[in-house]
């Protein structure tokens, strides 16, 4: 039994340890003074109060009340001062395409020895913004990845041309602290959509993926059933692409059974082929004899529609370098709502939205600028796949090659907690008041030491472990990571997933507005730093394991 007087010595040396780091902080430079001292709670709290209410419908993308959150965005630079991030405008149209699958339909044909075998969801299915009919045969490309500057390529020696590729998802080695693949973290090739692009460069008209057969933790798939939202929403929100979009090729997801299946003529299985490669690094890719795969992909509907990023500028104060950027950014959409409620979004990521707004405001009355000009844009569709960050990725309003930074919101709001998203895949520390997570570290060791060297005025804990897991994905979860894919030196601020995460009760009251606050007024230093400091942050583009 926990005693009053242990509960009362804890108190006191958790208020200790508080007020310790609050004295050892040292005062903010009276330059940056007066946007520093603007970033308060109470505007947090207003703000986020409007934007995760029943009045925004849970903000989905294409909807009304995500419509209102665009439109307020736009309003909060204008009143700020800020210049329009595009032309004359604070809104740069993102095109998208808005699909239902129709699971029932849509069919996955293997074709060999005169037979076939038609497979449906969920052991095989995919889908796409269009109807899909392709057949083709099957070449297995080993993790499909190509890093020449890794002397590794799973295409190397077989033809995709005109192919269906199958491979495996995540990367080689990932449980190797040492390996050339980041060690134990991710690196830019683990996605599928790098994957898929991957296939597309080398000729292939479609791509199956499946999760790696020696894995230790579980597929994707099975992950994402146990998110809040694919748990319990009887009906799950619609899909969205790009209209237009660099990948033109669909992919479809299979299970262990049918990789077996398919490889049974080709020599090796799944679970050898990995071993291989996983030992050596040396590619097993090969064609599979006798394999055609039969593409079948129908929607219950398609439709046209438009979404909108929000962007202002603060034009920096050198002629010299105003032509250079740093980013600040999140995302304003969230799940919308259904017959169990509203998903609010509050954390997730109204936090982010709020957070960016809070900024330029910070900026604009701020009565010094850094030299080089920041960019504060709030991205359409992140939750139906960072569609608004790979639309302005592509179609960049500055250039990429001159962004010297990037700090990403998404979820700065809450305490991290354990959840059916993290159980058994990462520890989370016992105490996360004060916590901070920063992902993408070992891409620019220079930002990090930045963000570190303006932490001593704030006194946040800052930590990385997301970047030593490869179990949750979170590397490309979100807006930074199509700029990293740019060679954008691009941090997520993350405080954590929570029992709340994707659910309706992901709502204002619950938000620790004090740390909010502190990670704002540390991304103000930071970006104020990066916009001013004679050498900015390198960009790593090949991090290697064991750091």
């Amino acid at each position: 039994m926990v005693t009053r007087s242990r509960v009362m010595r804890a108190a006191m040396i958790a208020l200790l340890t508080l007020t310790a780091a609050a004295f050892s902080q040292t005062p903010v430079p009276a330059r940056v003074a007066a946007g520093y001292k603007a970033i308060q709670e109470s505007d947090l709290r207003a703000d986020l109060g409007f934007l995760a209410s029943d009045a925004l419908q849970g903000r989905l993308s294409l909807t009304t009340g995500d419509e209102v959150a665009v439109q307020w965005i736009a309003a909060e630079f204008a009143k700020s001062g800020l210049k329009p991030a595009f032309g004359t405008s604070y809104l740069q149209a993102v095109p998208l395409i808005e699909y239902r699958s129709d699971r029932t339909q849509s069919t996955i044909t293997l074709r060999r020895g005169g037979s076939e075998r038609v497979m449906r969801f969920p052991e095989a299915y995919g889908a796409y913004k269009s109807d899909v009919d392709i057949t083709a045969d099957v070449v297995f490309a080993g993790f499909g990845i190509t890093a020449p500057e890794l002397g590794y390529d799973d295409y190397a020696g077989v033809d995709a041309r005109g192919k269906i590729v199958l491979v495996f998802d995540h990367e080689p080695q990932e449980t190797d602290a040492s390996s050339i693949f980041n060690g134990t973290g991710n690196t830019r090739y683990a996605t599928t959509r790098v994957k898929a692009l991957n296939a597309q460069a080398h000729g292939a008209v479609a791509i199956l993926v499946v999760a790696e057969p020696n894995r230790k933790h579980l597929s994707n798939q099975e992950r994402q059933a146990r998110i809040g939202g694919s748990a319990v929403r009887k009906i799950t929100p619609p899909l969205q692409a790009l209209a237009e979009d660099d990948l033109q090729i669909p992919l479809a997801i299979v299970n262990d059974e049918v990789a077996r299946t398919l490889m049974l003529t080709c020599g090796t299985t799944p679970t050898d082929a990995q071993t291989v490669i996983d030992r050596d690094l040396k590619p097993q890719s090969r064609a599979l004899p006798d394999t055609r795969i039969a593409l079948h992909f129908r929607n219950l509907y398609a439709k046209q529609g438009t979404s909108w990023n929000v962007g202002a500028i603060l034009e920096g104060s050198s002629p010299e370098l105003k032509g250079e950027t740093v980013i600040l950014s999140g995302h304003h959409d969230h799940d919308g709502q259904t017959e169990e409620g509203i998903w609010h979004g509050a954390d997730d990521n109204g936090s982010g939205t709020v957070g960016v707004v809070e900024l330029a405001r910070a900026f604009a009355v701020n009565p010094q600028r850094p030299r080089r000009s920041i960019l504060f844009v709030v991205f359409a569709a992140e939750e139906r796949g960072l569609l608004g960050a790979y639309y302005l990725a592509a179609h960049p309003v500055r250039p990429l090659a001159t962004t010297r930074a990037m700090i990403n919101f998404d979820m700065i709001g809450r305490n991290e907690a354990p959840s059916p998203q993290t159980d058994g895949l990462i520890e989370i520390p016992a105490d996360t008041t004060n916590r901070l997570n920063l992902i993408g570290s070992y891409y620019s060791p220079d930002y990090r030491r930045t963000v570190e060297e303006q932490n001593r005025h704030v006194g946040l804990v800052l930590d990385d472990r997301f970047d030593h897991e490869s179990a949750l994905n979170v590397f490309f979860r979100s807006d930074q990571f199509p700029f990293v894919l740019h060679n954008v030196p691009a941090f997520w601020w993350f405080t954590g997933f929570h029992p709340d995460y994707h659910h309706t009760t992901d709502t204002a009251d619950k938000i620790n507005y004090r740390k909010m606050a502190q990670i704002l007024r540390l991304a103000y230093l930071s970006a104020w730093q990066f916009g001013d400091e004679a050498h900015p942050p390198r960009f790593i583009e090949n991090p290697k394991g064991g750091h």
